[in-house]
C-alpha cells in the first residue's frame, strides 16, 4: 500500500482523529518555521519568557523586531492544510485539532473542534489587568510612538517577528496597557513559559474522546506537542504524522507520510469525501 493509500486507509479505519498541527501547515502562507528537516534550530531560539518579564531591554528588542515582522503574520491567509482540515472538521472526521502555531490560520479557515496550545499572536495581554486587546491596535500604536522605524526592512522571522540585530533599541517606545500602566505581551506562550492547565486537560479530555492522532506538519521537538503523542501511545491509540523530515516521534509512529503537508491534507480530505459514508 502506497502511502496516499495508507493515510486514506488510516483515516478511514480511525473516524474520530485527534490532529496535532505545526509549523509546515503555515510555511505555505509564507510563515517562516524555525526548524530544519532534521529538526535542528535554523535560527537562534525565540524569546524566552523571564528575559521578556524581567529585562526592559528584551522588551523593547522584542516590540521594534515585532513591528517590523508584524505585517507578515497579519496579512497571512489559510493555506491548503489549513483548508482541508476545516473541511475534514466538517465532514465529521476530526475530533479536536490542536495546533502549536499562534497565528489563527486555522480559524480563519473554518475549524471549530480548535484549541490554541500556545496562544494567538493576534492577541496582546497585560500582564497586569489581563485585559486583551487586538495585535493592529497595539500595531498603529507602536507606528505612531516609533515612525522612524516604519521604513526600516528585515527579513521575516517566525511568528511575527524579523531579523534586525545590531540594531540600538534603546530609545524603541513601548506602550504600557491604557488601563492600568501594566507590562504588555503578547497572548502566546514563551519558551520558559508554562501553557494554561485548563487548555492542557481539555486536550487531554479530547484525546481521550478520539480514536487515534494524526500529526500534520510539526517535527514534534517542543516537549508541549509532544507528550500528548506519548498520551496516545500509552492509552494504545495509533498515531500517524505528515511532515517532511524528522519528527521526534518517530520510532512511536504507526505510519509516517514525508509529503509537503498541504498536499497530502487536500488529498486526503478529497478521498474521504468520496470514500462510503
Amino acid at each position: 500500500m502506497d502511502h496516499r493509500s495508507a493515510l486514506a486507509d488510516f483515516a478511514t479505519r480511525h473516524r474520530r482523529l485527534f490532529v496535532l498541527t505545526g509549523a509546515g501547515c503555515s510555511t505555505e502562507s509564507g510563515i517562516p518555521d524555525y526548524r530544519d528537516v532534521n529538526g535542528g534550530w535554523k535560527r537562534p531560539a525565540p524569546v524566552n519568557y523571564q528575559a521578556f518579564m524581567g529585562e526592559d531591554a528584551t522588551r523593547r528588542r522584542y516590540w521594534a523586531r515585532s513591528l517590523i515582522g508584524w505585517p507578515t503574520m497579519g496579512r497571512a491567509q489559510p493555506g491548503e492544510a489549513h483548508r482541508a482540515l476545516a473541511r475534514l472538521e466538517a465532514a465529521g472526521r476530526v475530533e479536536q485539532l490542536l495546533t502549536q502555531n499562534v497565528d489563527g490560520l486555522h480559524d480563519a479557515a473554518g475549524s471549530r473542534r480548535l484549541i490554541d496550545l500556545h496562544g494567538r499572536i493576534d492577541t496582546v495581554r497585560c500582564m497586569g489587568c489581563e485585559t486583551r486587546s487586538p495585535r493592529a491596535a497595539l500595531q498603529a500604536e507602536l507606528l505612531r510612538r516609533n515612525p522612524d522605524w516604519a521604513a526600516l526592512e528585515a527579513r521575516a522571522a517566525p511568528d511575527g517577528d524579523a531579523d534586525l540585530d545590531g540594531r540600538d533599541f534603546s530609545t524603541f517606545d513601548v506602550p504600557a496597557c491604557p488601563h492600568c500602566g501594566g507590562l504588555l505581551k503578547p497572548d502566546v506562550v514563551f519558551f520558559g513559559e508554562s501553557v494554561p492547565r485548563e487548555r492542557v486537560a481539555a486536550a487531554h479530555a479530547a484525546l481521550a474522546a478520539a480514536d487515534a492522532v494524526l500529526v500534520a506538519g510539526s517535527s514534534l521537538m517542543v516537549y508541549s506537542g509532544f507528550r500528548f503523542v506519548q498520551a496516545a501511545v500509552a492509552a494504545g491509540k495509533p498515531v500517524a504524522a505528515v511532515n517532511l523530515g524528522r519528527t521526534r516521534a518517530d520510532e512511536l509512529l504507526a505510519l509516517k507520510v514525508e509529503r509537503p503537508v498541504g498536499e497530502a491534507l487536500a488529498e486526503l480530505s478529497v478521498q474521504l469525501e468520496a470514500a462510503p459514508a
